[in-house]
């Protein structure tokens, strides 16, 4: 029973390793295949077009792989051209990172109030908040750039007087304004999840877009029976808790990783982002990722 096809995740860099990393704990047994557009990083910068046809190249490239499934882990991606995706491709699930954070917000939040930190590009799209009012009109959403927290955790200041007053300055506002759920829309954030719920307090929600996104994977996926081995057969998924080793999931060690540039602090970023020294990267071109056009 199952589909032994591994699961295509893509980022226009690294930050959707957080995705791959709920995956392995969620699906121990699951493979991956990693494509991190890192030549062309940032996406957020360019225009929809260039964001659509960016995010069609890496979606083909994965699918000329035989994938099961594609998530798209990256927030630009997913604000501006997720319906874009799913018209273009048949063959498989598409799954970006925005409705299942949304989803999980609009029913947690008792005070129908919800924070939404993101790149800029994601917030100013206000994909979230569609996507939120899609499902409760009643519900106020108030968005937040935070362009500093995606530098902070690729320099490895996760828990830094640096990291900690960065927070501040950009979620006293948040709190101020009285809401009961923050959605971390940026895959990058969920590395700051104790810093941030240390400086909004216990009484905010954190919605990790990461971890709801990997749940909704996880879901099409039995419903579909192609979760692989059967849900019945594996063991149950890892807490989240610091004894969670991704070394330890089964499909890791079988995944595969694709970047189009090995940048310097490749490595170590990777490493603070998934929670492990990667097996293995393979190097895939700009010029490769462009055939995939038509």
């Amino acid at each position: 029973m199952g589909d032994s096809r591994p699961i295509g995740v893509f980022d226009s860099g690294l930050g959707g390793l957080t995705v791959a990393k709920e995956i392995f704990r969620l699906m121990p047994r699951e493979r991956i295949i990693y494509l991190g557009d890192t030549a062309r990083v940032p996406y957020g910068g360019k225009s929809e077009e260039t964001i659509r046809r960016f995010g069609l190249q890496d979606a083909r490239t994965l699918l000329d792989l035989d994938v099961k499934m594609l998530v798209v882990a990256c927030n630009t991606v997913s604000s501006v051209a997720i319906d874009y995706l799913e018209r273009h491709i048949k063959e498989v699930p598409v799954i970006g990172v925005v409705l299942p954070g949304a989803r999980a917000a609009a029913t947690r939040s008792a005070e129908k109030r919800v924070g939404v930190i993101g790149t800029a590009a994601t917030v100013r799209s206000g994909a979230y908040a569609k996507a939120i009012n899609s499902i409760d009109p009643g519900i106020k959403v108030y968005g937040k750039p935070c362009p500093l927290f995606v530098p902070l955790v690729e320099e490895g200041l996760i828990d830094s007087d640096i990291t900690r007053l960065v927070v501040q300055h950009y979620l006293y506002e948040m709190v101020d304004l009285g809401i009961d759920s923050l959605i971390l829309g940026c895959t990058h954030y969920p590395i700051l999840m104790e810093v941030i719920q240390s400086t909004v307090g216990n009484r905010i929600q954190l919605v990790d877009s990461a971890l709801w996104t990997a749940k909704e994977a996880q879901h099409i996926m039995r419903a579909l029976g192609t979760e692989y081995p059967a849900a019945q057969e594996q063991q149950a998924p890892a807490k989240r808790a610091e004894q969670f080793t991704v070394e330890a999931s089964e499909g890791f060690a079988a995944s595969r990783f694709l970047v189009s540039d090995v940048t310097p602090n490749f490595e170590s970023v990777a490493e603070t982002l998934l929670g492990a020294g990667l097996p293995g990267i393979e190097k895939v071109s700009v010029e490769e990722l462009e055939e995939k056009e038509a």
